[in-house]
């Protein structure tokens, strides 16, 4: 059964006010137009769940959709801090100013939010990990926990489980039944997919099942877990797609600018974000040169196997 969507359609029916939401993707692959539907709907009280909280965060905690976020690291790769994100939650930066409630944070190591995206796709109650001894982070956060380990005197620290309401992740290509194939620089998203109760998955490519077929060890989300299939070309801009397109660097630096200021948020909001019904207007806007210049300038060919033909 084919579970091929429009954008619009699989966000209004996967996700919900007050949902914990993910959308991965380790500065490969962030689905940015999943993100940028999100508001365009209005999605209000949403958790957002990320390792890198990084630009579509900032973009979507501006226009209103969250209350709480949950994540490792925080910033504008290579840039600088996330300064719509920063309005809500520094004294004196307009937290909770303008009728905005102040942003609620609850932070991990990265490798703690992976062990609780792990925990949370395989049912179990927490998973451990050594990684916040001389750390801070456990004062921080009462949710990482000292417990004994059941198989000596040892102690180590314990994250719960994650499970988003919804994981949204980028992919090179997927068949109908949303069989996912990516490669290049990867996450957790895998984990983030079979930890959420629903999964929409976002691909460059709509390819046929044979394809799939002929390359399985590429399938990285399969099918049976897949409520939605998207085919949103540039979707990721301004991140980038192995294969596809390259890392829109001069976005990331434009934010930052854009983002000090109130204002000028949501002017840019208004014109890229509410101001465009698709991917498609929001491309345009972005325009022929800048697309042209992030295109690869060729092919690089991973090389092939032989799977073999039995009787």
């Amino acid at each position: 059964m084919s579970k091929v969507a429009s954008m619009c359609d699989a966000v209004a029916a996967n996700v919900h006010d007050g949902d914990v939401v993910a959308i991965e993707g380790f500065t490969h692959l962030i689905c940015f137009a999943a993100g940028h539907e999100i508001i365009r709907q209005r999605k209000r009280d949403l958790t957002l769940a990320r390792l890198t909280p990084d630009l579509i965060y900032d973009q979507m905690i501006a226009a209103g959709v969250a209350r709480k976020l949950v994540f490792s690291w925080l910033g504008n790769p290579g840039v600088g801090g996330l300064h719509a994100i920063r309005r809500r939650i520094e004294p004196g930066a307009g937290a909770g100013v303008g009728g905005a409630a102040v942003l609620e944070l609850e932070e991990y190591s990265h490798f703690g939010m992976v062990g609780r995206y792990t925990a949370g796709a395989s049912n179990l109650p927490f998973y451990p990990l050594r990684s916040y001894f001389e750390t801070d982070l456990p004062k921080a956060n009462p949710l990482i926990r000292p417990i004994k380990s059941p198989y000596g005197d040892e102690t180590v620290y314990a994250v719960p489980p994650l499970k988003p309401d919804v994981t949204i992740v980028h992919a090179q290509r997927a068949d109908a039944a949303g069989n996912t194939q990516m490669w290049g620089l990867l996450g957790c998203q895998k984990e983030a997919a079979f930890a959420a109760d629903r999964v929409i998955v976002v691909v460059e490519e709509l390819v046929d099942e044979s394809v799939v077929r002929a390359d399985p060890n590429r399938t990285v989300i399969p099918g049976l877990i897949v409520d939605a299939v998207v085919v949103e070309p540039w979707g990721a801009h301004p991140s980038y797609v192995q294969g596809a397109y390259d890392r829109d660097n001069h976005f990331y630096r434009d934010w930052d600018a854009i983002s000090r200021d109130e204002a000028t948020t949501q002017e840019w909001l208004d014109e890229f974000v509410y101001g465009v019904s698709d991917r498609a207007e929001y491309m345009a806007k972005i325009g022929d040169e800048r697309m042209a210049a992030l295109q690869p300038l060729g092919s690089a060919l991973s090389g092939s196997v032989d799977y073999g033909v039995y009787k």
